[in-house]
């Protein structure tokens, strides 16, 4: 009798046997149990669809025994434990398809799935350090979408979960009180550290949050940081809208950043929550002041040409009801009283007054 002995992954026929065998590595699948596994494999994915899970895991686990070479069996029981939100043997499973993979030289886009579905198992389970080092793993393999979208997921789920967990708002109270006390002692720096603290501390408090971006925008103004100033009181004002001293921190920064037609505005913001407050009335003063005061020396004609740049001046000399009572007024002087009873006009002359535009006799 003749003996052929043929490389490993060649199929074998001898004269006494008809039966044919495949090779993968060390083991070696006769192709009857190969078409065994295929067969297996197909009930459990028709079970699988069915979402008859326990059946599935029947077939696959039965497909796995037949062919322990083929990764893809442990894989599809990875994916039934996923459905069944048993996360940890969704892992096991997985990772023995991923040693199944090495062991047997299996495609980079396979060994890739296997990482991808492990990772997806951690991320279920919220421990998204890991998912986000099987990502890695599964793009190392394969860089694709499928993985680096999810990896992007549980690293910004995974910020979110230290943020959260981070947040106390007993600690928050404390570092907003040594934050009080850096600043009356004129420790500007050390008290923004600690209101920065307090913020990270309890961040959805509206009504905690907008006296903190207060008191550090008084901070970065006393340093001379304006725009971060500006920058926290608008927070401020954005979080309690009802908070007068939002406003004047506004106001206060842009009055020192000389941009005195704004800082007006938000001035007469602040009056609008509370007439009588002396600082943004003050403020109102200072800003108009401020904005004509290099205007001084100037005739009143150079005043007016100076004036006519200033976009609420335009604004207003645009109006067709402010072109018709100017037309008025100065057709007829004593139809100014009847004018100036409006608030809204009397505001409107004052302004155009005050920049030298209108001359009043």
């Amino acid at each position: 009798q003749l003996h052929i002995s043929l490389p490993p992954g060649m199929q074998q026929t001898t004269r006494r046997s008809k039966r044919k065998y495949t090779s993968m590595g060390d083991t070696v699948i006769d192709d009857a149990a190969k078409a065994k596994a295929a067969e297996e494999k197909a009930l459990g994915t028709a079970a699988y669809k069915k979402k008859d899970f326990e059946t599935a895991l029947k077939h696959y686990t039965a497909a796995s025994e037949s062919d322990p070479t083929d990764m893809v069996f442990h894989l599809n029981r990875g994916a039934v434990y996923y459905e069944m939100k048993d996360y940890d043997k969704s892992i096991e499973a997985c990772t023995t398809a991923a040693d199944v993979a090495a062991e047997h030289r299996a495609d980079f886009k396979l060994v890739a799935k296997a990482y991808g579905r492990i990772a997806k198992s951690h991320a279920a389970k919220e421990d998204y350090e890991s998912a986000i080092a099987f990502y890695d793993k599964a793009l190392t393999n394969h860089r694709c979408k499928d993985y680096l979208n999810p990896k992007q997921d549980a690293q910004k789920a995974l910020k979110d979960l230290e943020k959260k967990k981070y947040i106390n708002p007993e600690l928050a109270a404390e570092a907003k009180a040594r934050g009080n006390d850096h600043f009356k002692n004129g420790k500007y720096p050390d008290a923004i550290q600690e209101y920065s603290e307090a913020l990270l501390r309890n961040p959805d408090d509206a009504a905690f949050t907008s006296r903190i971006y207060s008191n550090r925008a008084a901070c970065y103004s006393k340093l001379v940081e304006f725009p971060h100033a500006l920058k926290d009181s608008e927070e401020c004002i954005k979080l309690d809208p009802t908070f007068i001293k939002g406003y004047l921190r506004k106001g206060n920064c842009l009055l020192a950043m000389k941009r005195e037609r704004e800082a007006e505005e938000v001035y007469n913001e602040a009056l609008g929550i509370d007439p009588n407050n002396g600082e943004a009335r003050e403020g109102v003063a200072k800003a108009r002041a401020a904005k004509y005061g290099a205007q001084a020396n100037m005739t009143r004609e150079e005043r007016a040409a100076a004036a006519a740049q200033d976009p609420e001046i335009q604004s207003i000399m645009r109006d067709p009801v402010m072109q018709q009572i100017l037309q008025q007024m100065q057709e007829n002087p004593a139809s100014a009283q009847e004018h100036l009873k409006n608030p809204a006009i009397m505001a409107k002359i004052q302004k155009l007054a005050q920049s030298g535009i209108l001359e009043m006799r």
